[in-house]
């Protein structure tokens, strides 16, 4: 018999670089709280329906304080045609740039009825916004219908609360005076800029 000794063969277990693993992980886990982050705070601009960023149709004048606690607000006393009190709520973002400025309806329990935008962050579900043109509206939404007034015509929408104004100065010279000619879409500039930007609540 052969009594040699066996030659074993050395198995080697690969230990894997935990510490790379690591590293790794935390930073998947770091950029997906950063987008979480990002997402949050994305919605606290977007005008959807019944929504203008952290605001709800639904909120009642005594929790506007709540919604915006991290905002400054101012509210004014102004006095309408008919001499009426209206208390105009001002939102302003930590250090004095204007949000929005909130006006209430006459209820029993008041709630916002018009909101003007003043930030241009806040932009529609589609992206559109104060630094938005005319084009960017009709190609995204779909248009209501057009009021003519004597210095603006002022855009509303199908799919959105929001509404714009744009200023006569924007259109071709011969559609800049008077209020007695309809303005059509097709009569208003592409790259005619936003005067004003809305959010009606009936």
């Amino acid at each position: 018999m052969d009594y040699r000794p066996t030659r074993h063969k050395k198995i080697i277990f690969k230990i894997p670089f935990t510490f790379k693993m690591i590293r790794k992980s935390i930073f998947a886990v770091a950029l997906s709280s950063l987008l979480f982050i990002q997402c949050n705070t994305n919605t606290d601009f977007v005008i959807a329906k019944d929504q203008v960023g952290k605001l709800l149709k639904s909120n009642t004048i005594d929790e506007i304080d709540t919604v915006f606690a991290s905002d400054s607000i101012v509210r004014d006393t102004t006095i309408t045609r008919i001499g009426a009190a209206v208390k105009k709520i001002n939102i302003y973002e930590k250090g004095g740039k204007q949000l929005l400025s909130l006006t209430p309806n006459t209820d029993s329990i008041p709630k916002i009825e018009i909101i003007r935008i003043y930030d241009p962050r806040y932009v529609t579900e589609k992206g559109v916004g104060l630094n938005s043109t005319f084009k960017d509206i009709e190609d995204k939404h779909s248009i209501k219908k057009i009021i003519t007034a004597l210095n603006n015509v002022v855009i509303f929408l199908k799919d959105s609360d929001a509404y714009f104004t744009i200023a006569k100065t924007e259109l071709p010279s011969n559609l800049q005076y008077g209020n007695n000619t309809d303005i059509e879409a097709v009569q208003i500039p592409d790259n005619a800029k936003i005067k004003y930007m809305m959010v009606g609540w009936e």
